[in-house]
């Protein structure tokens, strides 16, 4: 079995449709492929439609936007109760909050010299939940930087870069709390990208491994060979499930789909 557990839609950040993006799954020779577009379960029954028609299997799921001690963070909660009123009602909040920030963003990102718009971004996003690769596309369509990649820089988008802009995020063991009340389980995602930001300690995540964390995401993109090595032994140690996932966002990344997997055995303790 070929198992990727973290991608986008256009529900989100990516650009792919959840029925596209269920399709490129089955093109990548996927069998399993899971939906975790960001605070978000909106492309979810479009993907379990498409997955009925493609023979893939669909675990519904979101990347929630956390933060622990001034870092930023992110869970991968996995098979929830989506109707859920108090988690359905923080998701609403972290959703809502995304597009007050990326308005902001668009702001800063002006009087540092950047010729785009808010409208302009507003129409990349279409449907979607606007976040910071919006802002990112309208800056490489300007001219201003050369790939999304670039726009996540200290220069524009990082976290801590000249134009970031905080965002309502949840404290991590509240998500814990929240999905266990709504029966889903929660992976770690890209716990080494230190590109992205600050990163959190191995004693934070056997914290949070103590609170309920079932997983953490080892093979990524964000993470070297060292990196790898170093998560997948801290898994042993806390008998955390190791992962693997692509993190496809269509294309507006350079990754591919099924880029890196998760291993079957993996899969079936995840979800035991």
């Amino acid at each position: 079995m070929r198992i990727d557990l973290h991608t986008h839609s256009s529900r989100s950040d990516g650009t792919d449709t959840p029925t596209e993006l269920v399709e490129a799954a089955k093109a990548a020779s996927l069998d399993v492929v899971a939906l975790t577009d960001h605070d978000t379960t909106a492309g979810w029954d479009e993907a379990a439609i498409a997955g009925e028609r493609f023979g893939v299997t669909v675990v519904p799921g979101a990347e929630l936007s956390c933060r622990l001690n001034g870092i930023q963070i992110h869970l991968l909660g996995y098979r929830f109760d989506r109707a859920e009123p108090e988690f359905a009602r923080e998701r609403n909040l972290l959703r809502d909050d995304r597009e007050r920030r990326a308005e902001l963003i668009v702001q800063r990102c002006r009087e540092l010299g950047a010729p785009i718009t808010w409208e302009r971004v507003r129409q990349i996003a279409g449907d979607a939940s606007i976040g910071r690769p919006h802002v990112a596309s309208a800056l490489v369509e300007a001219g201003v930087v050369a790939s999304v990649d670039e726009a996540f820089s200290s220069d524009w988008l990082a976290d801590g870069g000249r134009a970031y802009v905080d965002k309502y995020a949840l404290d991590p063991y509240r998500a814990l709390e929240l999905l266990r009340a709504s029966g889903g389980v929660a992976v770690f995602a890209h716990p080494a990208a230190g590109r992205r930001g600050r990163i959190v300690t191995d004693d934070q995540i056997a914290d949070l491994a103590k609170a309920g964390l079932r997983g953490i995401e080892v093979d990524h993109v964000d993470h070297d060979a060292a990196a790898r090595d170093r998560i997948r032994g801290l898994a042993g140690e806390l008998g955390l499930v190791p992962t693997g996932s692509s993190d496809y966002h269509g294309g507006r990344k350079t990754v591919r789909i099924g880029q890196n997997t998760t291993a079957p055995e993996a899969y079936e303790a995840l979800f035991a």
